[in-house]
């Protein structure tokens, strides 16, 4: 079922945000999402954690369709495609080796913190990079200082707000553009990810039922914890 999308536009360039968790750059026709954290339920389980082995099936297949759904010309991954090398089982390389074929595009990964000790044949690591007015990379980084009039789009964070209070309070995932850096931080993909509270530096636009939803939180809880990723 498709969501309801919310459009924005920073200085030149036009981000679509999507209900999906991923972010479309319409004139360029690129799709970027971030943190799948593939392979995550099978390193759990070599630490005999048991966790089904269905978590990268749910993360894969929304992303094939999203795929199909817009016909991008490129799929941009920012960072994280895995969750580290004990977890890249020869079945999870095969499906690397198609992801271009399954999505139907090429496709380009910016290297994470937990991809950096793998190599993942087909999908060679890319640097953070400048793409239109946007600088492209896994962990928020402000470019270079020639070109500080750019837009940091990164993952990483996995961010979310909370909603509600005791009981009733909700984790949901969003993306966060904070105006003094400049940033915006775009919801883990994956199905297997925690969050990362924001505060009220940082502008909000939640993922609820198949919508984006901008929010603005009028008590922000200092004291949210960190979820672990």
């Amino acid at each position: 079922m498709p969501g309801i999308s919310h459009t924005w536009q920073w200085q030149r360039e036009e981000l679509v945000f999507l209900a999906d968790r991923a972010l479309w750059r319409p004139h360029s026709r690129q799709l970027l999402v971030a943190d799948l954290h593939l392979g995550k339920a099978e390193l759990f389980q070599r630490h005999g954690i048991p966790i089904p082995s269905d978590g990268d099936r749910g993360t894969l297949n929304p992303l094939i369709k999203l795929c199909q759904r817009f016909s991008p010309e490129l799929l941009i991954v920012l960072g994280d495609l895995i969750h580290g090398e004990l977890g890249l089982t020869e079945r999870l390389r095969q499906i690397l080796r198609t992801l271009p074929h399954l999505c139907g595009c090429p496709v380009k990964l910016i290297g994470g913190n937990h991809d950096r000790s793998s190599l993942i044949e087909g999908l060679p690591q890319q640097p953070s990079y400048r793409c239109g007015d946007l600088w492209l990379s896994h962990e928020p980084e402000p470019p270079p200082e020639q070109q500080d009039q750019l837009l940091n789009v990164c993952g990483h964070v996995h961010p979310v707000a909370g909603i509600g209070n005791g009981c009733d309070r909700l984790r949901l995932p969003c993306f966060a553009y904070n105006p003094s850096q400049q940033r915006l931080l775009i919801p883990a993909f994956g199905q297997l990810t925690g969050g990362h509270h924001c505060d009220e530096s940082y502008r909000k636009w939640l993922v609820a039922d198949h919508a984006i939803v901008p929010w603005f939180e009028p008590h922000p809880n200092r004291a949210e914890a960190r979820v672990a990723r």
